[in-house]
């Protein structure tokens, strides 16, 4: 088997498959020479099921392609049967869990989905409140109970202010809004009216000039708004503008929407 040949890699879960494809996408990333077929095989419940993706699986192995299984199955009786496909198989979860029952000096639950179910009911109904707050403060759409954020991501268009807040709402339960910086914005001194009040929750996105116009382009092809010269502007004063008012900001332009949430998290020190 050549690099240039497609892996199959298997997500297995007695949940939604969340955990699998993280964990098991971000070790497959230490690999960039190699290929993957990727297949998430979710709720995975009964022992019948777990049966039925193992005779999958091994007929797979057969071609001589032999598959890679990330499992995240919970239960006891699912992973076992899970351990006796023909892949190689990297359990997740059961590989720890013998040493936190030891360490705690209590068994495991056995119950799958805690990690990405209901849970908490608290804490789930925050996160459903954060994102529906998100979308109602979408790209300045709405300024109402500002104050209730606990970051206003600032930015020009498509610097990636809305896939960020919806990110830190619906996986951190963060009160996040977006406010667009505009060509009116640049030649005011200042910040927008409404965001004076809210400097402190203030956090700015920017980008490169090129990447810019490439994804503006995508949407208004030809258009002044895509230029590059253009997009340079916006940059150029946005980053003005949060430097002067001691806006922290990260460039987006070659960073994921996880990392981005991940690094605002850390410097506005924000907690669910």
């Amino acid at each position: 088997m050549t690099n240039d040949d497609l892996r199959p890699v298997y997500f297995l879960s007695d949940s939604t498959g969340i955990t699998a494809e993280t964990l098991g996408n971000t070790l497959l990333t230490q690999f960039p020479a190699n290929n993957f077929d990727r297949i998430t095989v979710p709720f995975i419940t009964t022992v019948e099921q777990a049966k039925a993706v193992v005779r999958t699986i091994d007929k797979l192995a057969t071609t001589g392609l032999q598959p890679i299984v990330f499992s995240t199955a919970v239960s006891s009786d699912i992973r076992q049967v899970l351990a006796t496909c023909r892949g190689i198989i990297v359990d997740l979860i059961g590989t720890h869990l013998g040493q936190l029952e030891q360490a705690l000096g209590s068994p495991a639950s056995g119950e799958p989905g805690r990690a990405h179910g209901l849970g908490n009911a608290e804490r789930y109904q925050s996160r459903m409140a954060a994102v529906e707050y998100a979308m109602e403060h979408d790209d300045g759409q709405s300024l109402r109970a500002l104050e209730k954020a606990q970051v206003i991501l600032v930015a020009p268009s498509r610097c990636g202010k809305t896939p960020t807040t919806m990110y830190l709402a619906l996986q951190h339960g963060i009160f996040a809004a977006n406010f667009p910086l505009v060509d009116e914005d640049f030649q005011r001194e200042g910040l927008p009216k409404p965001l004076r009040p809210f400097v402190e929750k203030c956090f700015g996105l920017s980008s490169n000039p090129l990447r810019l116009s490439q994804i503006r382009t995508e949407r208004r092809r030809g258009s002044p708004y895509a230029s590059l010269r253009q997009c340079g502007f916006e940059l150029r004063s946005a980053e003005q503008l949060y430097v002067s008012h001691r806006i922290p900001y990260l460039n987006s332009a070659t960073v994921s929407v996880e990392e981005m949430a991940a690094t605002i998290l850390q410097r506005m020190n924000l907690k669910h």
